[in-house]
């Protein structure tokens, strides 16, 4: 693996994340650049690896493509094999 990326677990799944400073920078959105940058820089250097790590992961990542169908039936009604944990969600329409 390239030492631009680092491997994590998130969520029980394995992801990639960014692991430089230039690649955390060119995978977040445009308008979090500047707060970054002046994250890393005005960091001590005990605190880098924790900066680094705090901002790799808000970059966007990549997900489960399953996700994308499972949301979808979700979003159209079909709420079967759901598992409720608070059985008086008052969010709950099933």
């Amino acid at each position: 693996m390239p030492k631009e990326l680092v491997t994590t677990l998130s969520d029980g799944r394995r992801v990639h994340l960014p692991a430089t400073i230039r690649t955390i920078r060119e995978a977040l959105p445009p308008d979090l650049h500047r707060d970054f940058t002046e994250d890393v820089e005005n960091a001590g250097p005990d605190e880098i690896p924790g900066v680094l790590a705090r901002w790799a992961l808000r970059t966007p990542q990549a997900h489960d493509p399953g996700e994308d169908a499972e949301i979808a039936r979700i979003r159209a009604g079909d709420t079967s094999g759901l598992i409720f944990l608070d059985q008086d969600d008052e969010f709950r329409s099933v």
